[in-house]
């Protein structure tokens, strides 16, 4: 008999993908979050609440077998507090009322960001984590809470995946369909030689709903199978797209240095993560997750940055049109970077 698998975090854009993964495969589905998804459907229970508040959290896991943790104060926050308070936190309220509740299985999504940038590639089970910012700190610390309700009995398999993509994947790649739709250069660090994976929402959930049939605690990255530089990226899209867009270099260090400045001066919505990360080489050895869970990514990174552009495409009025809704889920405010597309 399906029992009823918690996710929180569901009106987000992952926790969205989430959720419909859950409900096609049988199993009843609650949903724990501040926001309601407008598109919740109807069948699906909602408790409105805090990750960070215990008696909404403590309702939310009643007569719960799964949880799917992707509650997350994401990196275009900005906000150091809130990193701690919800993404350790309340990481630590959702695994204590989860354990009480007697939940058989936890999954917390975590993120590639604990990694920080690694000294050597492909990334696999054996790479120490290193963050080097305070989003990818907290990441860390969440992981920290999973290994001590581990200890305590919990069952909890930890998820870290790579960069996530997918139709209806905005935030910071809404300013790059963006700048595509309308034929503005597109730049890379350097030369945009950087190996950079990405990971397609639905494989992501497809994992995640892997192993939360998978008993004993693991941890597992999760990314594409099919990926390569970014330049290599970024030149299908626009290949793709034919507005006359150009995949151009700018130089690394004088464009970190002014990506770090124009974000201190809230002059633009990029996050320290953006600019670690965006000319750095990050791709996980995914082997593991296929032999333990026998799971296949199917998408590769063009297909998905493809799937991505041509949705917002399509939907670009209702997106610029919407509001109040979570980070990777609207269209951002580009600040100085929108005279920067234009003159590059």
């Amino acid at each position: 008999m399906p029992g009823r698998v918690l996710v929180t975090g569901g009106a987000g854009y992952f926790g969205a993908t989430l959720v419909d993964a859950v409900r096609a495969s049988g199993e009843a589905v609650r949903v724990l979050d501040l926001a309601a998804d407008p598109a919740l459907p109807s069948d699906v229970e909602y408790v409105r609440g805090d990750i960070r508040d215990r008696d909404a959290v403590a309702r939310a896991c009643q007569g719960v077998e799964v949880i799917h943790h992707s509650v997350a104060q994401v990196p275009l926050a900005r906000d150091r507090a809130l990193f701690v308070s919800v993404n350790v936190n309340g990481t630590r309220v959702l695994l204590e009322e989860a354990h009480r509740a007697g939940v058989r299985k936890v999954v917390h999504l975590s993120s590639s960001a604990v990694f920080g940038v690694p000294e050597h590639n492909p990334v696999t089970a054996d790479s120490p984590p290193r963050p080097r910012e305070p989003y990818g700190r907290a990441k860390l610390d969440a992981e920290r809470e999973c290994a001590r309700a581990i200890a305590g009995g919990l069952d909890v398999t930890i998820i870290r995946p790579r960069t996530i993509l997918g139709h209806g994947r905005l935030g910071i790649f809404q300013i790059l369909f963006e700048w595509v739709r309308g034929g503005l250069n597109i730049p890379v660090l350097g030369d945009g030689s950087n190996v950079y994976q990405f990971v397609h929402a639905a494989d992501l959930a497809d994992a995640c709903l892997r192993a939360a049939d998978t008993r004993g605690p693991a941890t597992y990255n999760i990314g594409a199978a099919r990926f390569g530089t970014m330049r290599e990226t970024l030149e299908a899209l626009v290949a793709h797209a034919a507005t006359g867009s150009r995949v151009v270099s700018l130089p690394k260090a004088p464009a970190v240095a002014a990506m770090k400045i124009s974000s201190a001066l809230r002059l633009s919505p990029l996050a320290p993560y953006h600019w670690l990360m965006y000319g750095e080489s990050m791709y996980f050895d995914v082997a593991p997750a296929h032999a333990a869970l026998g799971w296949e990514p199917r998408y590769g990174n063009v297909e998905m940055m493809i799937e991505a552009y041509d949705w917002y495409v399509a939907h670009r009025d209702e997106i610029l049109a919407a509001t109040s809704r979570s980070p990777h889920r609207s269209a951002l405010n580009q600040g100085v970077l929108r005279l920067v597309g234009r003159l590059i």
